[in-house]
């Protein structure tokens, strides 16, 4: 469903991603785990198209999207969930949501859906997204990335400051996610606990490399923690 061939990418003279490849397969939900500044973010925002490439290719479902504006790469079906959530705290939930609807097609209104797999989002639809809890924020960043339709779903360490018991929660939604609709899910992570509760397959990445590639069933959580060790 994604496949990403050769990708490089560098601030200035510096490469920080250095040829990587990468297929994620359709209603596969793949983890990228790896510590800070090993290029995780840089990848992400690379694919969904916020910062430019040096070369490779990135292809959803048969369609080159290299060199594609963000939003044309949203139009193709590919969604983004940033780190550190981005809602507009200003906005209310609801209001944050329909943001998403922009590039899905004819459609105006919110669907059940969304609300069935966030009930907390519609008890608060009136809510000024700010207002919100960090976990809560998460569940709203991804319910507008939904709305988009997406056929790739990019989530950025959606765990980041966010307490135990939701996280807990997250995984259950991304699972139920799974199982109600035809997507496929990547998502860079750091808690090993939390991918093994989602993830299909783990990659790992170090300095820019794609250094592990392994299914979760059978993978060796100890060989997977000594590389996110310090």
């Amino acid at each position: 469903m994604l496949e990403v061939s050769s990708l490089k990418v560098s601030y200035g003279q510096s490469e920080v991603i250095h040829g990587v490849d990468f297929t994620a397969h359709k209603n596969e939900t793949l983890a990228i785990m790896g510590r800070n500044g090993m290029g995780k973010t840089t990848m992400f925002k690379t694919l969904i198209g916020i910062l430019n490439h040096d070369s490779g290719t990135i292809t959803l479902d048969g369609q080159d999207l290299t060199g594609l504006p963000s939003h044309a790469r949203v139009d193709a079906g590919l969604a983004y969930v940033p780190q550190g959530r981005m809602i507009f705290s200003h906005l209310t939930v609801m209001e944050n949501i329909q943001a998403g609807l922009e590039v899905a097609s004819q459609r105006r209104h919110v669907p059940d859906e969304i609300f069935s797999m966030f009930p907390v989002l519609h008890d608060m639809r009136n809510r000024k997204g700010g207002n919100l809890s960090g976990g809560q924020q998460q569940q709203l960043a991804i319910a507008r990335a939904l709305v988009s339709e997406p056929k790739v779903l990019l989530l950025d360490e959606p765990t980041e400051g966010i307490q135990p018991s939701i996280i807990k929660e997250i995984a259950g939604t991304l699972n139920e996610i799974q199982k109600m609709r035809d997507i496929t899910i990547v998502v860079s992570e750091q808690i090993l606990s939390f991918t093994l509760d989602v993830a299909d397959r783990i990659m790992v990445i170090e300095s820019g490399k794609i250094v592990h590639d392994v299914p979760r069933e059978g993978c060796d959580a100890d060989q997977i923690t000594a590389y996110l060790s310090v």
